[in-house]
């Protein structure tokens, strides 16, 4: 599954309000339950805040890809959430992170999480493109971005 098969505008928030990281991981995982993409909240947050404690998403330039497998999805979910000023993640650089691509997982589809993974590092090394999605007005207008339209 590609990443534009994932993306819509009721999974993408521009900007988002959180402050801290334990925010933006409740408020990306709010905006899959909002969406009507996963069902059990406490579930999905659960799994994504262990993963978080592992190692940190942040990567690098900008970019965290939060992400967990749980049985409470049956297929690849994601949501993208916009900070424009940046918000201490925690990253390689550790540098303030902007753009944030939750991917949730079910346990036994590491096929889709992998591609969808490889398809945000493709994304994330267009500096111009991210670029791009943080100046974004909307959720409508990054939809299109990523889609191409």
């Amino acid at each position: 599954m590609a990443l534009i098969d994932l993306i819509a505008p009721e999974v993408v928030k521009t900007p988002l309000v959180s402050k801290d990281k334990t925010d933006v991981l409740r408020e990306l995982v709010q905006i899959l339950k909002d969406a009507g993409r996963i069902d059990d909240f406490d579930i999905v947050l659960q799994e994504v805040q262990e993963r978080e404690r592992k190692q940190s998403t942040g990567l690098e330039e900008g970019i965290a890809v939060p992400h967990g497998k749980t049985t409470a999805v049956s297929r690849l979910q994601l949501a993208l959430g916009i900070a424009p000023q940046g918000i201490d993640f925690g990253s390689l650089d550790n540098q303030p992170t902007k753009l944030f691509f939750l991917l949730v997982a079910a346990p036994d589809q590491s096929g889709p999480h992998v591609q969808a993974l490889a398809e945000v590092a493709k994304l994330a090394r267009s500096k111009a493109f991210c670029r791009a999605l943080i100046a974004a007005e909307d959720s409508q207008q990054v939809v299109e971005l990523i889609k191409g339209e």
